[in-house]
């Protein structure tokens, strides 16, 4: 796995195997060359479904095979420069092993820098799962542990508060939830610097050594701030992947509302 989530473009010094995550029309309008395209939408609906959640790795092998990586490539990943969908691909990617990078400021920066992707590797990924260095958490081991982690909520703070439910039935944030919104950890379209998002994290509360757990509404958010953390220097890390949707559709989970 590689030490550093999120490189700039311009400083990355491997091949990469390009993977896009941006939506098809963006896609065909331009991409970088020898980039991938990931079927972003199939894979945020299958990691939600009990199928063809993350535990399911034959589902995910071929969905990952698919893409051309390599047992010995490293996936250089991009989006829009939003990073939400960038990072939701690197929490997959890393949680089964596969090495991966996330380019910072996204396809503007990936097109500024003139990046392009090595060729496709048919040969099939030797999938570790868990074995990465964002762990994933379910609903049990979170309402088990509750007492033992520093939960990072990552949404707005309406959303924290209950005041914006989304599709959910109740609102509000789990007991003893830190609030940081992801919108805090970005300078425009990129990460903010390592030093930066420590001192916001620790502002914020996080203390190092203290398990963290992220969580959003749904997944995505969840991941780029479990990336802030590791860029931080924060550890353990887990992500709880199907988030607050989860956690509220549940009644025997508590939920707090205001502060």
């Amino acid at each position: 796995m590689t030490s550093d989530p999120v490189i700039a473009p311009h400083a990355q010094s491997q091949p990469l195997r390009l993977l896009d995550v941006r939506d098809a029309d963006s896609f065909a309008a331009g991409h970088a060359s020898g980039a991938v395209r990931v079927p972003i939408e199939s894979w945020v609906a299958a990691a939600r479904t009990r199928e063809s959640g993350l535990e399911n790795t034959a589902y995910w092998a071929a969905a990952l095979n698919a893409l051309g990586i390599g047992p010995d490539g490293v996936a250089g990943i991009y989006d829009d420069g939003r990073m939400i969908e960038a990072a939701r691909v690197w929490f997959m990617l890393q949680y089964f092993g596969v090495p991966a990078v996330i380019l910072n400021g996204g396809w503007p920066d990936v097109q500024a820098a003139g990046l392009t992707g090595r060729d496709a590797d048919p040969r099939p990924l030797n999938l570790r799962p868990g074995s990465g260095p964002v762990g994933l958490m379910d609903r049990a081991q979170l309402k088990a542990a509750l007492d033992t982690q520093t939960v990072f909520d990552t949404r707005t703070q309406a959303e924290h508060r209950g005041d914006d439910l989304k599709a959910n039935a109740r609102g509000g944030h789990l007991p003893g939830a830190v609030l940081l919104p992801h919108a805090d950890l970005l300078d425009g379209p990129r990460l903010r610097p390592p030093a930066v998002l420590r001192a916001r994290l620790e502002a914020a509360g996080f203390e190092p050594g203290q398990p963290i757990t992220t969580h959003c509404d749904g997944g995505g958010r969840a991941a780029l701030a479990a990336v802030a953390a590791l860029q931080a220097g924060l550890q353990p890390i887990s992500v709880y992947y199907l988030s607050f949707s989860d956690w509220a559709a549940d009644e025997t989970c508590p939920v707090n509302i205001r502060n």
